[in-house]
């Protein structure tokens, strides 16, 4: 088969690779139907997850079909169209009892297209699948589930529900990239009294507008003084980071208020300074996360009765086979306009890729 073959800092390629094989009674493997690129690959590519080694297929989300399971498999047969969840879950550690899926010690957490080959190929082993994938109803499109695989549960575990969102809040979400919008739209499931988004590309506000936000802020002109104009001068009761960049963190602990929380998203390659002798004093709450994946059969449900505007994020389509075109589309987002891109198998419908360039 084919997939796309990390090779090092800056250097990937679209090309034959070995199929995929059970290896172990939990496995299933899957072909490909719709997957996506995010944010964490272009960091690989940047080479600041170095864990990743050169000869290993990238991607962590796909949508599929089911064409063959080890023989403990018990939730999903082939035949079964799935998504494919960016986390694995053993199941047995001590954090998968407890829903930490994401700090699995069992084999699990983030290894797609990290430490195992990933889903950016035309077919996909993924471990422990009982508890990693999760079968799709027909009328869901390939390409709306595949953004249920990482960014709307990382902005909505990591960010909405780690910063407490809450009714009448005023939250600032900083980066209006794909994390950032899911985040927007899902933050206004908790009816803040408003949502700010900050970036730097006009594109991406103006598309923040349309998910939600109720104002808007150029990164380079001082959203810190619109912030503590809208709110009297106290700041933010829940602030996101979601760029992963030491400016766009240190921003955010400027911006909130004292007793509120800075919920990082954000992967960050770099150190930030973390400013205690600020800080100490105002009872600031700061997470940090990976996804658990624990929320995604809930917006699975949510995005099946339309109450999530997953479509709303992709703004291109492409063949597989145009994973390399995809990419520079994607890192190139301020010239592109690009937001999520999502690619398809050819086998994928038609209407996945209705209306969309």
């Amino acid at each position: 088969m084919k997939g796309h073959v990390f090779h090092g800092t800056g250097q990937s390629a679209w090309e034959e690779v070995p199929d995929p094989a059970v290896k172990n009674p939990t496995d299933a493997i899957v072909r490909v139907d719709a997957v996506t690129v995010c944010g964490t690959d272009l960091h690989i590519l940047k080479g600041d997850v170095p864990e990743v080694r050169p000869g290993t297929v990238l991607g962590h989300e796909a949508v599929g079909e089911v064409v063959e399971t080890g023989q403990d498999v018990r939730t999903v047969r082939p035949g079964d169209r799935v998504l494919v969840s960016c986390i694995s879950a053993c199941g047995r550690c001590p954090y998968c009892r407890k829903s930490m899926y994401g700090q699995c010690r069992g084999g699990g957490g983030w290894i797609l297209g990290h430490l195992v080959d990933g889903t950016q190929a035309e077919y996909v082993r993924v471990p422990y699948a009982d508890l990693s994938v999760h079968p799709l109803p027909g009328s869901l499109a390939s390409a709306d589930a595949v953004l249920l695989a990482d960014i709307f549960p990382t902005s909505y575990e990591v960010g909405v529900l780690n910063g407490r969102v809450r009714p009448g809040d005023t939250v600032v979400v900083v980066g209006a990239g794909p994390i950032g919008l899911a985040a927007i739209s899902t933050a206004k499931l908790f009816s803040p009294e408003r949502i700010i988004a900050v970036d730097l590309a006009p594109a991406r506000l103006e598309a923040a507008r349309r998910l939600g936000a109720d104002a808007v802020a150029d990164a380079r002109e001082n959203p810190e003084g619109l912030v503590a104009d809208l709110t009297d001068g106290l700041g933010a009761d829940v602030v996101i980071e979601a760029v992963g960049v030491p400016e766009s963190f240190e921003m955010c602990t400027r911006m909130v208020r004292p007793g509120g929380h800075v919920a990082n998203v954000g992967v960050h390659g770099a150190p930030a300074t973390l400013h205690l002798e600020d800080l100490w004093i105002k009872n600031i709450t700061l997470t940090t996360g990976l996804v658990d994946t624990y929320s995604t059969p809930t917006l699975l449900r949510m995005a099946t009765a339309g109450r999530l505007p997953t479509s709303q994020l992709i703004t291109h389509t492409f063949p597989l086979d145009r994973m390399t075109e995809a990419y520079d589309v994607f890192a190139r987002a301020a010239e592109t306009g690009a937001l999520k891109v999502v690619l398809h198998g050819p086998r994928s419908g038609a209407a996945d890729t209705a209306g969309r360039r």
